[in-house]
């Protein structure tokens, strides 16, 4: 077989390949194979009957027809990799000899990925929330545990913001009740703003005994409820005296209120960071995507879109969730979810396209290694051996797309040990706190969501792109 490739306007190339008289002949006697088993002749057993039987019976040409619908799509897959073609969309191929004799040529017209150049990566800044941890912070975790251990005192004035209610509880719309909202001695906390907007206004300045009646349309719902409400006790929370003998008595880890506080303090700092850990990934692929000025190819969101709307679909099943019943509670229609996920896919795409442009400015590839890494990752987490998930991988044509995984988890690395990382105050971030001392993408790409390819519990013949 012999092969080529020409580059086309709008990221297409074409493909062209000649097959030779003898090697396609390999091609007609399968096919000829295949026919045997279709058709029974006397004297021969079930797909038996030798090739010059059925020559001379049907000729050659429906073999030659099969063999070419058989062995082109094989020749061009072929081609693409030897050439290291990117397809992204199924090629239109057109035959332009050997239909009826002699060696058979096509041409392939292929869309592939683009590649693109993000100017402006290596200068990346991205905001995260602060790392600081201030006074007030720590007050309001020392009152929330204070509210906790608090009791409720009664009060012989009008109710306040605040206040704790005793409640008899009546909404009705039409004469019905409305649903949730008709209740008996309900403690309530005014200023939650729960039941509807204005409700907490009509509690405030009532007195113990009082019953209120008024019309507002409660949380989620825009027609109006007729509200009877009846304030049986007015109550305020007391909380306990901050000392070293309460910590001691009701927080039993620590003696005195400092300690306690600095407890607080490294607790709520390890949660600032958990959180800015949680948006880095996102915050910096977001910054990259803007610098990338081109539309993302629709056969590359299609394809994205249709693996995101499966997933959707099993996670459903997975929960015994009928969707056709989720989108008429949603009041959504099959076309309104799908565009939902459009964008998600859209940014997807460009996300690929910028951090593979990110590998190759900065020459970043896909070391022996680091496939023999993820074989094992993989081995690991599906309970085969290694060099089955390799074959697995070989034999389903993934090894390129794993490759390209790596580089692109390799680029959000290098991006990620090069960003500008600020607090919303515009204070520089220590990067190696952020990261932490345990970062490693290189063995861990499969943690962050370039697009919808998942490797991590499946081999390719399960699935992996």
């Amino acid at each position: 077989m012999k092969s080529s490739v020409e580059p086309l306007e709008g990221n297409k190339v074409k493909v062209y390949v000649e097959v030779e008289p003898d090697e396609f002949d390999h091609d007609i006697d399968r096919a000829f194979k295949a026919i045997a088993r279709e058709i029974k002749l006397p004297g021969f057993r079930n797909g038996k009957a030798p090739r010059k039987v059925l020559e001379a019976r049907i000729g050659i040409g429906p073999a030659r027809e099969q063999a070419l619908r058989d062995a082109i799509p094989v020749y061009l897959a072929r081609a693409v990799r030897e050439h290291e073609v990117d397809l992204i969309a199924t090629p239109e191929v057109e035959l332009t000899a050997g239909q009826e004799e002699g060696a058979v040529e096509f041409d392939a017209t292929c869309e592939v990925r683009p590649e693109i150049e993000v100017p402006g990566y290596a200068g990346l800044r991205v905001e995260l929330p602060s790392l600081t941890v201030t006074d007030a912070e720590i007050d309001e975790a020392v009152d929330a545990e204070r509210r906790r251990h608090g009791s409720l005192a009664d009060l012989d004035r009008p109710v306040a913001t605040g206040d704790y209610v005793t409640l008899d509880l009546a909404a009705t719309r039409d004469g019905e009740e409305v649903t949730g909202l008709n209740t008996e001695d309900w403690s309530y906390e005014v200023g939650r703003g729960w039941i509807a907007d204005g409700f907490d206004e009509q509690l405030v300045g009532a007195s113990a005994g009082d019953e209120l009646r008024f019309s507002l349309p409660p949380k989620g719902t825009e027609e109006p409820a007729d509200f009877v409400v009846k304030v049986t006790k007015v109550q305020e929370l007391v909380l306990p005296d901050l000392d070293d003998e309460w910590v001691g008595d009701h927080l039993g880890e620590f003696e005195t209120v400092e300690e306690w506080r600095a407890n607080l303090h490294d607790r709520i700092a390890e949660g600032k960071l958990g959180r800015a850990r949680q948006e880095l990934i996102g915050r910096v692929t977001e910054q990259l995507t803007a610098l990338v000025d081109i539309e993302p190819p629709a056969a590359l969101v299609d394809r994205d879109l249709n693996a995101r709307v499966q997933n959707m679909v099993q996670q459903f099943q997975a929960q015994g969730i009928d969707l056709g019943a989720w989108l008429s509670a949603t009041g959504q229609s099959t076309d309104d979810f799908v565009a939902g996920l459009r964008g998600q896919s859209e940014q997807a795409v460009k996300v690929d396209l910028a951090l593979r442009a990110v590998a190759t400015a900065e020459g970043l590839v896909t070391e022996e290694s680091d496939l023999e890494a993820e074989y094992a990752r993989v081995a690991m987490q599906v309970g085969q051996k290694a060099r089955d998930v390799r074959r697995a991988y070989e034999r389903n044509d993934a090894v390129a797309d794993l490759s390209a995984e790596i580089r692109k988890s390799k680029a959000l690395d290098w991006l990620l040990h090069h960003v500008e990382m600020v607090d919303p105050d515009g204070n520089v971030l220590d990067r190696d706190l952020v990261l932490g001392h345990d970062h490693d993408h290189d063995h861990d790409h499969d943690d962050h969501d370039h697009d919808h390819d998942d490797h991590d519990d499946e081999t390719p013949e399960n699935g992996a792109q």
